[in-house]
């Protein structure tokens, strides 16, 4: 399926961000894709991710957060993070042709767009890659809380050797947010959804969640 690409520069207050727009010939949804704590947009795990996410039709949208466009090393503040996905969002929205678009986030990524979808942000839904639901060997500090009042499709990825959210933590939350909130466990998996045992290219880690992620957009 032959895919064009664009790379974009979205305005952000009074800053910009760097994006990429990959779009499939008819594309029945699309999908704006945020990088964790410690990597970018071009993080091979990403590109991976949406290339496949590409492959089965649907168009993605990558974006830097500020404090990477900067070189920046520290994650930008919550306030800020937020700012972004509402300037992609819109982006996004500007290009889907009236079609949904999904809220995707690897770690980070994922919890500041939760945390946006909180504060009004619109969306179709939200896919979280390996949700940081407390800080490794600290349960006890959760991040959760924003979580209970949205009332949208929600797909938390994880592996069952994820410490940000071992098997048995996350699956209560998911319960009481409700229904629309699925939790899907890739077996042996850590937080980089990496299988002891399995070494494979961070590419190739990327686009075997697609898989998941399309099946439950068309559910």
């Amino acid at each position: 399926m032959p895919v064009q690409s664009e790379d974009l520069t979205i305005a952000v207050g009074s800053g910009q961000v760097s994006a990429v727009y990959a779009q499939p010939a008819d594309p029945w949804a699309s999908m704006v894709v945020a990088h964790g704590a410690g990597s970018g947009m071009e993080h091979p795990f990403l590109t991976g991710f949406t290339d496949a996410l590409n492959a089965g039709g649907v168009a993605t949208l990558r974006f830097n957060f500020p404090y990477r466009e900067a070189g920046k090393k520290f994650p930008d503040r919550s306030p800020a993070a937020i700012e972004t996905w509402r300037a992609v969002m819109s982006a996004a929205e500007g290009r889907a042709g009236g079609g949904p678009v999904w809220a995707c986030g690897k770690s980070f990524g994922g919890r500041m767009a939760s945390m946006a979808v909180a504060e009004g942000m619109q969306t179709a839904g939200l896919v979280f890659l390996g949700y940081p639901l407390h800080p490794p060997g600290k349960p006890e500090k959760l991040r959760d809380e924003h979580l209970y009042g949205l009332a949208l499709p929600m797909l938390f990825l994880q592996g069952t050797r994820d410490p940000f959210a071992l098997p048995g933590e996350l699956e209560p939350v998911a319960e009481r947010i409700g229904r629309g909130a699925v939790v899907e466990r890739v077996e042996g998996a850590n937080h980089m959804f990496e299988v002891r045992g399995n070494k494979r290219p961070q590419e190739q880690i990327g686009a075997g969640l697609a898989g998941y992620v399309t099946d439950f957009l068309r559910g």
